[in-house]
């Protein structure tokens, strides 16, 4: 196995909180407040900029209702949607 890099870890889990914020139809300032979160922080997190700690990817992870490991597996970052996501059905 190859050593993994940092910026490939990242990218990993910017890719994974972009696609399970969508699952859930959230907006990155619903997922920012949920998980207590400033808004500027987690848009660099989920776009692989910036690193975190691990209270952040705990808090983004319960926000998201998912395991942290989730967040930490191989990804790719999905196809960039402009505009509010859809509100899911009620």
């Amino acid at each position: 196995m190859e050593p993994l890099e940092l910026e490939t870890l990242l990218l990993y889990i910017a890719a994974n909180i972009r696609r399970n914020r969508q699952r859930l139809s959230m907006t990155q300032e619903a997922l920012a407040e949920s998980a207590g979160l400033d808004l500027r922080y987690l848009q660099q997190i989920e776009s692989g900029r910036q690193k975190m700690s691990i209270e952040a990817l705990l808090a983004i992870a319960n926000a998201l209702e998912v395991a942290p490991a989730t967040l930490l597996r191989p990804a790719t970052m999905p196809e960039v949607k402009r505009g509010r996501p859809r509100k899911a059905p009620k």
